[in-house]
């Protein structure tokens, strides 16, 4: 689509389902699949540059946003879902989305998960 001089481009509108398909694709290549030994958590870091894509992930979807951090010479976010966000809203997006045939290195991650914390 081309924008008319002088105007900005506009975006299509997104959808619920592709919003969801962000949010898991994220995951599925920069999150952590796992827990504490006592609940399990799915951990989702990245650098401070990516602030507004977090932002836009607790306003959409919820969880726990964490930092900015900054030690060891690296900046970055941490957002977090566990408890009953992660039993009650992710887990059934990641079990109606997430696959063997999409990823399988991340699906036995969360799979691993889901028997470690019976979930």
């Amino acid at each position: 689509m081309e924008a008319a001089a002088g105007s900005p481009a506009r975006r299509p509108v997104r959808g619920e389902g592709q919003d969801t398909g962000l949010l898991v694709g994220l995951l599925i290549g920069e999150g952590h699949f796992g827990g504490d030994g006592r609940q399990a958590q799915v951990t989702l870091r990245m650098h401070v540059r990516h602030a507004s894509l977090f932002h836009w992930i607790v306003e959409r979807f919820g969880g726990r946003l964490y930092g900015p951090y900054s030690h060891s010479g690296r900046n970055y976010y941490q957002w977090m879902a566990r408890g009953e966000f992660l039993r009650g809203r992710l887990i059934p997006i990641l079990d109606a989305v997430l696959g063997p045939e999409v990823d399988a290195p991340a699906w036995e991650r969360y799979q691993a998960m889901k028997r470690r914390y019976r979930l």
